[in-house]
């Protein structure tokens, strides 16, 4: 029988490489396998507990009632839960825009919330209640109001209406609204009546409101520090206090004012 010769045997050099690509493929086969051993032992040890979780962004609640409504607690495994079911679970609550949950390093959960804007406060009349920018009242009445009061507003639809044409009224404008009234006795149009934080009290209809209100720089610049009632129904008329409260001459009209 012939001698079958290995030539590799006789070759240092592939026999080498050989030598090497058997040692590349055990590391790497070790790795795999520490790396699975270490993940095993962390999620079973204390090590992979959320130690902390923190909230950010929370203004209307403290961070305490967010950590609850996450579901989350410190001692939860890291890998016990998912961040977008999370978020989601915060983001049912009718006053929270959006949510973001991350986890943080190895032990750490952050919270970030956005919450609805607070637009005003709903005149409840022995309390108030706070209004936001997606027409959801807070239950919780407060003592202390920063900002417009709607009155006769109980009714979601009309609130609603309110606070779109709040948030297209130019900011500068909807800082000098101190409250707003609306006339509960008229049935063809939703009336309202302003008073603002200068000393003016305007009328308008709720539907023309912002159009109409953002030319109140431009009014109150023609009157010549003249307090008194702004109408604004139709076209924009102004009578001082003096003349209504002394039935003298009709109102003035304010020509050019939706102009400048």
């Amino acid at each position: 029988m012939d001698k079958v010769i290995d030539i590799e045997e006789r070759i240092p050099t592939l026999r080498e490489r050989r030598r090497k690509r058997s040692n590349r493929k055990f590391a790497a086969l070790l790795t795999v396998f520490v790396s699975l051993l270490f993940i095993l032992l962390y999620s079973q040890s204390t090590y992979s507990e959320i130690r902390d979780i923190k909230v950010t962004g929370a203004e209307l609640f403290d961070g305490e009632s967010y950590r609850q409504a996450s579901t989350l607690a410190v001692g939860d495994s890291m890998w016990s839960f998912d961040s977008g079911e999370i978020e989601q679970e915060i983001e049912s609550l009718e006053w929270v825009k959006s949510a973001t949950v991350e986890k943080k390093w190895l032990t750490s959960v952050e919270i970030e919330i956005e919450e609805f804007v607070e637009m005003g406060y709903l005149d409840q009349g022995n309390s108030y209640q706070v209004v936001l920018s997606n027409g959801v009242v807070l239950n919780q009445p407060i003592s202390i109001v920063e900002g417009p009061i709607f009155s006769n507003f109980e009714d979601e639809a009309k609130r609603e209406a309110l606070i779109e044409e709040l948030v297209k009224t130019d900011p500068e404008v909807q800082n000098l609204i101190s409250q707003v009234i609306l006339d509960t006795e008229q049935e063809r149009a939703d009336y309202i009546t302003i008073y603002m934080n200068d000393g003016n009290e305007i009328k308008a209809i709720l539907s023309t409101m912002a159009e109409k209100i953002n030319y109140y720089p431009s009014v109150t610049a023609q009157l010549e520090d003249r307090k008194g009632i702004i109408d604004m129904e139709v076209g924009i008329y102004f009578r001082s206090y003096n003349d209504v409260f002394g039935l003298a001459e009709a109102g003035e009209e304010l020509e050019n004012a939706e102009e400048e």
